[in-house]
Formats: C-alpha cells, structure tokens, sequence
C-alpha cells in the first residue's frame, strides 16, 4: 500500500514540475525548492510578468484521502499579473486558497489548516457605482505577511493589508481583518486577541 501511495506523489511531482515548466513558457518566473510534495495536483493560474517561489520541504495536500479534517477542495494559487507570491521552507497546506493581486509573503514552517483563504485583494470595487462597470481601477489590494512559525486553523480567512507575527496562532474559522503582534492567539470574526503565548504555552 505504501508503496503505491509513494509512487503516486512521485507521479504527483512530475506533473508539478511539468506545470512548473509550461508557466515559466508563458513569462511568469516559478521558483520550486528541494524535496517539494504533492497529494494530488493543485490548481495554479499565474498571469504575465507575475512571481511564485515556493520555498523547500513545502507539502500540498489536495483531497480528503490525504487530510481528514473535511477539505471540501484542493489547494488553488492565483497570481495576478505583475503580482508576487513567496511560501518560505517547511510550510504545509491542506485545500488552501491563496490569491495574490500585489504581494503576499509567507514565513518559514508556517501550517495551515484545512480550506484556510489568502486574499490581498477585495475582489470587486466597494463602490456600487463601480462594481456595475467593473471598475477595476476601484478595487482595494494591499499585500499580506505572515511571519515564521504561524499556525492558521482551518475554515480561517486572512484578508488584504494584514500581517501575521511569528510563532501566532489564529483559530479555527476566524477571519483576519487587523495585524496579529508576535506571540499571540487571535480567534473570532473579526478576529480578536485572546491571549499572550508564553514559553511556547
């Protein structure tokens, strides 16, 4: 049994690899580190001039075989046009969704939960006036930061123009609207502080 999972996230790899090689061909630069997994093959759309690295040991967990924690779908990676992903070493995702319109920068041995959303950018104008001629020029994206060290549980959102401090935790189903100091544990919609983590407790 074993044996078949292995060769299957080889397979997995190579067809990584290979997406990896047809994007590069449409002048986006994706940068792969060592010892990359993937269960399953992710969904990635990168448009021109746009940036993804993604650092070493990073694992994509892409189906319920692989996490049981209720993923309703696989990992998904936008990078718009002009546009720059960074996924630091040792980072696990499990159904993540990230979308990236300016700029979204991830710390090292970062895990995040299953379903968790990424998005630096609102999607639509706040404007009615503008989201009925989709306006994109109304449209609000700031980039996002999350620091070393960071869990994120799953089912959370992390929303434009926030930064996430190292070794913070946010809890399952909450939604990031403000900066998360270092060292903290922040849950809720909005989120909100909870507590100090001290020693590592």
């Amino acid at each position: 049994m074993k044996f078949y999972s292995d060769l299957k996230q080889k397979i997995n790899g190579i067809l990584f690899r290979f997406i990896v090689f047809l994007l590069k061909k449409y002048k986006t630069s994706f940068a792969i580190g060592n010892n990359f997994k993937s269960f399953g093959i992710p969904t990635i759309r990168m448009d021109k001039n746009s940036r993804f690295i993604i650092g070493n040991n990073v694992v994509l967990r892409n189906n319920t075989n692989n996490n049981m924690v209720g993923l309703y779908k696989k990992c998904s990676f936008a990078v718009s046009e002009g546009a720059k992903l960074v996924i630091g070493d040792n980072c696990g995702f499990s159904g993540v969704s990230i979308f990236c319109s300016t700029e979204i920068k991830i710390g090292n041995n970062v895990n995040f939960g299953g379903n968790v959303c990424v998005w630096d950018t609102d999607f639509h104008p706040i404007c009615y006036k503008a989201r009925r001629i989709n306006d994109q020029k109304r449209i609000k994206r700031i980039p996002i930061s999350i620091g070393d060290d960071v869990f994120i549980g799953a089912n959370s959102i992390i929303l434009k123009g926030t930064t996430i401090g190292d070794r913070s935790i946010i809890g399952a189903g909450s939604v990031v609207v403000n900066d998360v100091p270092n060292d903290e544990i922040w849950a809720g919609n909005p989120a909100r502080f909870i507590r100090k983590i001290v020693d590592g407790r």
